[in-house]
């Protein structure tokens, strides 16, 4: 019988997986896959950085929930993929990284881009293996597969050393696996007692987090607040899972952003926290009420508890946990008297988001040149009011303007970079984005300085015709970094802050896409429309404000832990 080699294992397991695209940069310990996956049904999107791949496939996965594959050459091709990898670690994101090396027959001879490589990533993985036996390589990927899905998912390592790929085996020795679960364990007593405990509530908040969108959990979780009356937050991945145009939810759980959330989450006494991490965000915990009853339900037992001590820990389905209390409540014949319960903290609710945005009303639609960050985060807000429309943000303090502005009607429909904070996510998200659904508009927010780290992206949605927009916050620095020095002592270190005026849009429109620059707020809607007219890639250069600081910079001041 005719043998077969590795690469051809690899190309032909991914297929049958149904994997639509392969994010990548290529390289030498590779091409025996790629060989096998030319004109394949397995797309292989390649980007101008590794780096960008892993955003790519971190973002596919997020969009998709569903397990997605990045594939990288060895040593300085491995190394590039480490940021995305830790980005994907804290996003969640169920991320394959298949990454070459040199042979096993090689180790410790000095061959080109050797490097030991697993001992590096696997602290930043659910788990890392390096494939010993060609014949093994479909049990590995099914094995990489089923890890980065199962339980609370997260990105999984596995490495090809390229004699591996080289090598010919007897097909007869292949054990073609392929495993599913879907398994959606759920506590019934503790859905019981999270009712006790709301029955002794007069002002609970709900908070919905990632876990929300990753178990697809957004329609339990409308019926629920509906059958309850109970105020809803949306966080990270969460974001739109329940819209921020429904009634009952608040908009963003972050204390920053104007409205409900400081006052609801500080004076709330009862804590249902959904599929979240208590984190920096809630400031360690330490925003709530330290009497609270605080109740957490997650699919990662790790984290429940980390922080601050809870009531009620609840390890399991998000969504198996809103179906059963959404039952309950049927068969209690409760909601009625949780609503009517619940309608006096909703009007306090109601008034402390009129007034909290009735003080910011006056920067979102300012009128100073240089523009105000918020201003311009306010008319992209308003522009891109469909509920299909994506807005990515990526930066610093753009990122925080974004993030207290963004309305978001559906979930999946707004990306920023997470709990890691990882600069340069932007035009890879945006580009999957826009791969992912071609019908949608996308729009990317990014600071000037972090579009530098990965420019050459914008070249990648030109060649592969993706006509995403991007509007580029350009205040000349590193603005978050120089707000905070500025606030610490007093003045900015001008080397490492500053960055000058830079015309990315004519270095775009030289790569053949379309640049317009930005100079006063009522430029920024005409400046929209004709970038989405243009039917190109697009980049729109705002002169933003570079005195405006943002309470990100304010908390990073403060906390004295520095970030660009």
């Amino acid at each position: 019988m005719e043998k077969v080699i590795g690469g051809k294992l690899v190309a032909e397991t991914l297929i049958e997986r149904g994997v639509e695209y392969l994010f990548s940069l290529s390289g030498g310990h590779i091409t025996p896959i790629y060989q096998y996956l030319e004109g394949s049904a397995v797309t292989i999107f390649d980007t101008r950085h590794e780096q960008a791949a892993v955003f790519m496939a971190e973002a596919w996965a997020r969009m998709t929930r569903k397990p997605a594959v990045a594939m990288v050459t060895a040593g300085p091709g491995f190394t590039n993929a480490l940021s995305g990898i830790a980005n994907a670690r804290l996003s969640n994101a169920p991320l394959i990284l298949i990454a070459g090396c040199v042979g096993l027959e090689s180790t410790e001879k000095l061959d080109l881009q050797d490097m030991t490589q697993l001992p590096v990533i696997a602290p930043m993985v659910k788990k890392a293996w390096v494939c010993p036996l060609a014949e093994r390589i479909p049990e590995f990927i099914d094995l990489a597969f089923r890890t980065a899905a199962a339980g609370r998912p997260g990105p999984v390592y596995l490495e090809l050393p390229c004699d591996v790929l080289n090598a010919a085996v007897d097909p007869e020795k292949v054990k073609r696996m392929r495993s599913h679960v879907d398994s959606r364990p759920m506590d019934p007593d503790g859905a019981k007692k999270i009712l006790e405990m709301l029955r002794k509530a007069q002002s609970p908040v709900i908070i919905a987090g990632s876990g929300v969108w990753y178990a697809d959990a957004g329609e339990a979780l409308r019926e629920f607040a509906e059958r309850t009356g109970i105020p809803v937050f949306t966080g990270n991945s969460g974001r739109g899972t329940l819209s921020d145009t429904h009634p009952l939810c608040f908009e963003s759980s972050l204390a920053i952003r104007p409205g409900a959330a400081f006052s609801a989450l500080a004076t709330a006494d009862l804590v249902l926290f959904l599929g979240s991490r208590i984190s920096l965000f809630y400031l360690f915990g330490d925003i709530f009420r330290k009497d609270a009853t605080f109740i957490q339900a997650d699919i990662e037992a790790e984290e429940i508890g980390r922080n601050r001590s809870v009531d009620l820990g609840i390890v399991g389905d998000v969504r198996a946990l809103l179906t059963e209390l959404n039952r309950l409540v049927e068969e209690q014949r409760s909601g009625e008297a949780f609503r009517t319960g619940f309608q006096g903290w909703l009007e306090t609710l109601r008034k402390a988001d009129a007034d909290g945005k009735a003080g910011t009303q006056p920067l979102w639609t300012s009128e100073t040149v240089p523009i105000h960050p918020l201003r311009l985060a306010r008319e992209i807000d308003t522009f891109m009011d469909r509920e299909e429309d994506i807005v990515i943000a990526d930066g610093g303090d753009t990122q925080v303007w974004m993030g207290m502005t963004r309305t978001v009607r559906a979930g999946g429909r707004y990306l920023d970079s997470g709990l890691y904070g990882c600069l340069a996510v932007g035009i890879p998200y945006a580009n999957a984005a826009k791969l992912r659904h071609p019908e949608s508009r996308v729009l990317l927010v990014i600071g000037d300085g972090s579009v530098g780290f990965n420019f050459m992206e914008f070249h990648t949605a030109i060649r592969k015709g993706l006509p995403i927009v991007v509007v580029i916050a350009n205040d000349e620095s590193w603005g978050m970094i120089a707000h905070s020095q500025t606030l610490r002592m007093g003045h900015c270190i001008a080397d490492g802050t500053c960055l000058g005026r830079v015309e990315y849009q004519r270095l775009v429109e030289d790569l053949g896409g379309f640049g317009i620059a930005v100079e006063r707020p009522e430029e920024i809607r005409p400046a929209l429309q004709a970038a989405f007219a243009s039917g190109k890639t697009a980049c729109i250069n705002v002169a933003v404000d570079p005195s405006v600081i943002s309470p990100g910079s304010v908390m990073l001041a403060n906390l004295g832990s520095y970030r660009k």
